[in-house]
């Protein structure tokens, strides 16, 4: 643990892929230039790799102040233990107050790595972050500007707000698509402070032999329309309807957790608190009561059509527009009505 910084900057960590950015990385960008705004200091960004420099303009153009640069080829591919000494050892250094992490496999992994090693605490799967002053509950000690970490617990049926007092720098992984990605300033330009970390033999526990990358079947998150069925659909081949749909609008395939939970559809069509969070144009919501934890990955599409044969789910809260009704008979309806105008 080191001691709390004030003053310390607002870092996301900026995991990297081939050269790439991961899309949570922009998306933490803009959330922590709000976090710092509010604190009143800067954003920095850690990023290791190797030949990785040409990213840093794109973390500037998101509202990051400074990248700190370590290069190293045994950087190419991540492990554990040497992305571990790259930013706890920069994190000891600079001495942040909040660090955020992508909740992706990469950043599921270092972040408690980090927290360990720095002996700091860390919330997973984060659905928002804020500032705020916070009273101690046993001292009633009024502790000013803390991160107030927010996810869904008990399988999002209750929302807690975790708070670090004094165990620093506070740290969390956040979800994927939950923050919304602000708009690049390509103008924008920052400060490349280019880092130098040991990295020895001893941690650098894996060799690469082979790599197999399998492709993304599904891009929920960039889809401009979605279809998505839930338990309603019934089977596997309720499914074919929702696919039909899609197909005829030119949308995406999705589903809620009883659809998946059910076998009728894999999990990387999830929509939700423990699957994807999606902000489409137009989402169709068909067989899908509405539970809570789906609502909270779509309820802030820009136009949602719920189809259920109950008027009285929850869905329809969040719906602009509502059809009660057996899917099985509206969506032939609505496909027909679809290829006419076409």
């Amino acid at each position: 643990m080191i001691e709390p910084n004030r003053q310390g900057e607002v870092w996301v960590f900026a995991e990297q892929e081939d050269g790439s950015l991961h899309d949570v990385v922009l998306e933490l960008c803009g959330k922590a230039r709000e976090l710092a705004d509010r604190l009143g200091v800067g954003v920095g960004a850690v990023l290791p790799g190797s030949r990785v420099e040409p990213l840093a303009q794109s973390l500037f153009s998101h509202g990051v102040d400074r990248v700190y640069l370590v290069e190293d080829d045994r950087l190419a591919h991540y492990q554990t233990g040497p992305y571990c000494r790259v930013v706890s050892t920069l994190a000891e250094k600079h001495r942040p107050q909040i660090v955020i992490y992508g909740a992706t496999s990469i950043g599921r992994d270092l972040g408690p790595r980090v927290a360990s090693t720095m002996r700091a605490g860390l919330t997973a799967d984060c659905t928002d972050l804020e500032i705020q002053d916070v009273a101690d509950p046993k001292t009633k000690e009024v502790h000013k500007n803390l991160l107030l970490q927010i996810r869904p617990a008990f399988g999002g049926n209750i929302i807690a707000t975790i708070v670090n007092y004094d165990w620093w720098p506070q740290m969390a992984t956040v979800r994927e698509g939950v923050m919304p990605l602000k708009e690049a300033n390509g103008s924008r330009g920052g400060e490349l402070v280019r880092e130098s970390v040991e990295i020895d033999d001893g941690i650098l526990a894996l060799r690469l032999i082979r790599r197999h990358i399998e492709p993304r079947k599904v891009n929920l998150k960039g889809a401009r329309v979605i279809v998505a069925g839930g338990g309603g659909v019934g089977s596997k081949e309720g499914f074919d309807l929702i696919q039909n749909l899609a197909g005829a609008i030119g949308g995406a395939v999705g589903a809620s957790r009883a659809a998946v939970d059910s076998g009728f559809i894999g999990k990387e069509h999830q929509i939700g608190q423990t699957g994807t969070t999606v902000r489409p144009a137009l989402y169709i919501a068909a067989g899908i009561s509405g539970a809570v934890q789906h609502r909270a990955g779509m309820e802030e599409s820009a136009k949602i059509i719920a189809i259920n044969t109950d008027p009285d789910a929850p869905i329809f809260s969040v719906a602009h527009y509502g059809i009660v009704g057996d899917m099985k008979k509206v969506i032939p309806m609505m496909i027909r009505a679809i290829k006419e105008k076409q």
